[in-house]
């Protein structure tokens, strides 16, 4: 049985096979500003080296990854079964920028391709309310792209509701005091 838990070195193997099928989408180019995209821009080549995977294992699991291109802090927990990586579920504890405000909201998740179409993405966000709740947040905002029909099916199906659209994004708020998990 999946389960989310802090980043581990546990699954260096089946966490570089899932990078390269990021990246084999089309993930990790110049234009991907995403946390993944700027994750596979900074570490891609290296994580092969152990030390290196160790090293960031240590600054995904510090609860300031990433603070500086959000200005916020971030909780990060991977989902995993055993030793394979299915994907990872990041919690900002605030909204405090206007980007997050406005399209960034407080969890990001990523599934990798080979996983999708299983119901992970829709049991880590379940999965994540109760650590958002820990955080004090009674409810978060979450956001997708107006033609991610996955991920909007995946927040609506944990509670989201929809508040509006802005910049191409939907806006949902999901309250944690009545996650379904």
């Amino acid at each position: 049985m999946p389960q989310l838990a802090p980043p581990s070195g546990l699954v260096h193997r089946s966490f570089i096979a899932a990078m390269e099928e990021f990246r084999a989408e089309g993930r990790g180019g110049p234009d991907d500003d995403t946390t993944l995209g700027r994750t596979l821009c900074d570490y891609g080549g290296r994580w092969q080296d152990p030390a290196v995977f160790a090293s960031y294992v240590a600054e995904v699991r510090s609860a300031a990854y990433p603070a500086e291109p959000l200005g916020v802090p971030v909780t990060t927990l991977w989902y995993s079964e055993g030793a394979d990586y299915l994907g990872r579920i990041s919690v900002r504890h605030s909204v405090a920028t206007r980007f997050l405000r406005e399209y960034g909201g407080h969890i990001g998740y990523d599934v990798r391709p080979t996983a999708r179409r299983r119901g992970h993405a829709t049991d880590m966000l379940r999965g994540a309310l109760p650590h958002a709740a820990g955080l004090g947040l009674a409810s978060v905002l979450v956001t997708c792209d107006t033609d991610n029909v996955g991920s909007r099916k995946v927040i609506e199906a944990a509670g989201g509701a929809f508040e509006d659209e802005r910049g191409g994004k939907l806006r949902y708020w999901i309250r944690t005091d009545t996650a379904r998990v």
